[in-house]
Formats: structure tokens, C-alpha cells, sequence
């Protein structure tokens, strides 16, 4: 129709469209075909691939087939003696259940605490979904013994955070918890150690980012402290800073010398760093990069 001979293809949505016109001219199935059986025809008994997909941690996985103990598949009523096999069948499932789950009921505690602290710090699915993961692997591997529910917990999501670059702070995740900040690092301690997973630590210029959109800071104060940054990761009088702190006293010292000033109490509440970790960090960096005057 527009006589383009260039076509683009979405991997996404399985469409063949016009990069001109956008006219779709092929789509694919969105609902794809069950798998083949195996050669032997017989199943391994696992399910995979059969059904939607449940994430780790749902309370659909690890389920079975529920039986009622008062009639058949077509309503009919049953015997006691069909009634007491039944019976000792739901005994038999639920007790296989709860060891794949390796204890249903503080697996379904855990997967509330994670719930909450996801709702009250906005983390995205993805990241509940990795905190469930990691709880899971500790769990099995008996790092949590002694430990309570939500400094485990809070462990767990600050890891999954760090896996994903999400700026959220170790004291922002026990206060969403309501755990002390010193237990929740001890148990990351753990974690990190015990389980098998990289867990690289956040950058700054992501608390950066997150900051800076809380302060509607513009883009010159961003790139004044993106210079900042790349000369203070060089000076070894900075390096035993904790970033959200260090990104904290950047931003006070460019807001102000770009004329956008932003009080020091409202920068901290920010930064969730108390105002007197940020005026010690101020002159640090002050003392760095020159002290900070406003334009005239």
C-alpha cells in the first residue's frame, strides 16, 4: 500500500508489520501449542510446559488435585468405606505437599512478609518473584535457623533488589519489615555467603536517578553530580562512604551551585540518611571538590 519493501518483525506480540505504515501483514498464534510427547509416550510425571505458567512461590505450585470426602467425580454419594480411602489419599497429598514445600506454613508466611514489603517500598513483580527464589534456596540450605521471619525475609528482598539494581537501602527494607537494621544485615551476611547467586551491589548513579526525580532536580544538577561521582570513586578519602549518603551530599552541593538549593532536611529525608551523616559527608566532599557557593 505504500509501496515500502522494508518489514519488522515483534518478537513480542509474533506480528510481521510495514516499518512505514505499520500495516500488519502476518500474526502468530498467541497461545502456544502444547508440548510433543515423548518418544516412549509416557510421561516423567512432571507437568512441565502443560497448563499457565505459575511463578516460584505462588500458592497454585506444588499443588495437587483437591478430593472431596463426600462424593465422586459425578456427584454421587460414597460409601465409608470409599470415604475413609479418600481420606487417607488427602492425608497421603498433603503430606507429600508440605515437604516439597519444605513446610507450607512458613513458606506461606514468608511469601505474605515479602507481599507487604514489596506494596510499602513499590517493587515491581519480578523482584517479589527473585526474593521468593532466594528465601526458597536458604531455606532448603538451613541459613535461617535461629533467625526470625522478617530479618530473613528482609534479607532476601534486599538481595533481590541488588540483583535487579533497584536503589532501596538496607534500612528502608527493615523498616518495611519491621526489623532491626543490624539483624537484616546479618542475615544478608548469610545469605550471600550460603547462597550460590551474584549479588552485585547497587551503583550510585541509580540512587542517583531515584533521587533526583524525588527533589525534581534538572538535568544540569544530574550531570554536575555525574562528574562529581567520577572523580570521587578516584579519591580514597571517599571510598568507605556509603553510596546513598555519598550521592546525598552531591546533590545538596550541585543543587546549590546551580541555584535549585534544596534544603539539607529535605535532602535527607530523601536519602533516608540522617541530617547529621549528611552535613559530615558534606564536608568531606566540600573539602574535595572546593566549597560549595551559589551563583551570584
Amino acid at each position: 500500500m505504500c509501496q515500502a519493501t522494508r518489514r519488522v518483525v515483534d518478537q513480542v506480540h509474533g506480528e510481521i508489520s510495514c516499518s512505514e505504515c505499520g500495516l500488519v501483514f502476518d500474526t502468530a498464534e498467541l497461545v502456544a501449542p502444547p508440548p510433543p510427547l515423548p518418544e516412549s509416550g509416557r510421561s516423567d510425571g512432571s507437568g512441565r510446559g502443560i497448563g499457565p505458567f505459575a511463578s516460584p512461590g505462588s500458592p497454585r505450585r506444588s499443588l495437587g488435585s483437591t478430593l472431596s470426602l463426600s462424593r465422586d467425580g459425578q456427584g454421587r454419594p460414597l460409601g465409608w468405606h470409599r470415604r475413609y480411602e479418600f481420606q487417607h489419599l488427602k492425608r497421603v497429598m498433603q503430606r507429600q505437599t508440605a515437604r516439597a514445600t519444605e513446610g507450607s506454613m512458613e513458606r506461606s508466611q514468608a511469601r505474605n512478609e515479602i507481599s507487604m514489603c514489596g506494596e510499602r517500598l513499590g517493587l515491581p513483580p519480578v523482584v517479589l518473584t527473585e526474593s521468593e527464589r532466594i528465601y526458597r534456596e536458604a531455606k532448603i540450605r538451613g541459613l535461617f535457623r535461629g533467625r526470625s521471619l522478617p530479618a530473613s525475609v528482609g534479607a532476601c528482598v534486599y538481595a533481590a533488589c541488588r540483583r535487579y539494581s533497584l536503589p532501596r537501602t538496607l534500612g528502608e527494607v527493615a523498616k518495611a519489615l519491621g526489623a532491626r537494621r543490624s539483624e537484616v544485615g546479618r542475615a544478608f551476611k548469610v545469605v550471600h555467603r550460603g547462597v550460590e547467586l551474584p549479588i552485585p551491589s547497587v551503583g550510585m548513579r541509580a540512587f542517583l536517578a531515584r533521587y533526583a526525580e524525588e527533589l525534581a532536580l534538572s538535568s544540569s544538577v544530574r550531570s554536575s553530580v555525574e562528574e562529581m561521582l567520577d572523580e570521587a570513586s578516584k579519591s580514597p578519602e571517599l571510598s568507605g562512604l556509603s553510596p546513598h549518603g555519598l550521592v546525598a551530599a552531591l546533590i545538596y552541593m550541585a543543587a546549590e551551585r546551580n541555584g535549585e538549593r534544596r534544603s539539607r532536611a529535605e535532602v535527607a529525608r530523601v536519602s533516608a540518611v540522617t541530617e547529621v551523616t549528611l552535613r559530615s559527608t558534606s564536608r568531606l566532599v566540600e573539602r574535595l571538590f572546593g566549597r560549595s557557593v551559589p551563583p551570584p
